[in-house]
């Protein structure tokens, strides 16, 4: 049995790219039956997150090529398959340890992508799309990011995309006490930013979300008020900040529907954070006087500035997950029928 990684990341294309690849949550369990439904794929678990797309693979094939693989994901031609790319094998097992601990993420040593791997891989153990070398791979790379996390320092001090957004929104207008904040979307990353903003010092904060009862649910931790989703626009005149992170496939946020709003509001400028995947925010929306809007590749430039410490911390890690990859080495020998062969080493840049 071999293992493949097919995939991209912030790290190899831009939030366009990533934006057509990626696969809502909502679609995963039809897209894993339909992934270990192919005659070359024997398991299959899919990691989609605002960073990353990438298809874990167990198979009995000695060599799997994405183009031929996925196109039937992406039928409309949305994605150029040969942007993914290819790992095989001990490969795929080192970047998957990597991915877990933290390291190959925006901001190294965040925490968020933890439970991110590990829903994705509940969600495909729900799905019946895992088996003994998938199941044996994602299990070992939860032990090597608890690992990382306790006996390094690398997620000492680390700071969510989310509290990055909140650093640049200080420097925008100084002291937050008096502004006023509206978060779309009630999931995990716009809960950790709404936090972040309050902790700041932000106490008038607004979400909205199609589910109203867990928008209900998020205000109310931070003493904020819950506002119908087809209302949300509505309260765009007196905005100082826009937080959105949902899971809507087309923008919420266009020019169509601002440009009326700023007309009133006497060159009040307007910060928006788009965390969501694919955006949230129409890119032409930036174009608007007094606009300014900061999506996951703006926020990752600013991290870099901030990331020297974690890094130097990082290379403590390598050792450690080095340990890791050899013991699934063994194992993988152990008990695979044949070895693959690799594929790629590296993950090639496709910007």
């Amino acid at each position: 049995m071999n293992i493949f990684c097919f995939g991209l990341s912030h790290e190899t294309a831009t939030v366009d790219i990533r934006e057509r690849f990626a696969v809502p949550n909502t679609a995963l369990p039809d897209s894993l039956r339909r992934l270990t439904g192919l005659s070359d794929v024997d398991e299959g678990v899919i990691l989609s997150t605002c960073n990353r797309t990438e298809f874990y693979i167990a198979s009995q094939a000695p060599r799997l090529a994405p183009q031929s693989l996925l196109q039937g994901f992406y039928p409309d031609g949305r994605a150029d398959l040969d942007r993914l790319a290819r790992l095989s094998a001990i490969q795929a097992a080192r970047h998957l340890f990597r991915v877990a601990s933290g390291l190959e993420s925006v901001v190294i040593g965040e925490t968020e992508i933890f439970g991110q791997v590990k829903q994705a891989y509940e969600t495909a153990m729900q799905s019946g799309t895992t088996g003994k070398f998938l199941n044996r791979l994602f299990q070992k790379s939860f032990e090597v990011g608890k690992q990382v996390r306790s006996t390094t320092a690398v997620t000492r001090g680390s700071v969510s995309v989310g509290s990055v957004a909140v650093d640049l929104a200080e420097k925008i207008f100084g002291n937050l006490k008096g502004s006023k904040v509206m978060v779309l979307g009630a999931g995990e990353t716009s809960e950790k930013t709404a936090r972040a903003f309050w902790s700041r010092g932000a106490r008038q904060i607004f979400v909205s979300n199609r589910s109203f009862e867990r928008a209900q649910a998020l205000a109310a931790t931070m003493g904020g008020r819950a506002i119908r989703f087809d209302d949300w626009a509505k309260e765009f005149r007196d905005l100082d900040i826009l937080v959105s992170s949902t899971a809507a496939p087309h923008p919420l946020v266009t020019v169509e529907k601002l440009s009326p709003v700023l007309r009133g509001r006497r060159d009040r400028p307007l910060f928006i954070i788009d965390l969501a995947m694919p955006r949230d925010v129409d890119p032409e929306v930036h174009r608007l006087d007094g606009v300014y809007v900061y999506d996951l590749d703006s926020l990752r430039v600013i991290a870099d500035r901030t990331l020297e410490t974690r890094k130097r911390e990082a290379e403590r890690c390598e050792c450690l997950i080095e340990r890791y990859v050899t013991d699934f080495q063994a194992w993988l020998d152990r008990n695979a029928a044949s070895t693959a062969s690799p594929i790629a080493a590296q993950w090639p840049r496709t910007r």
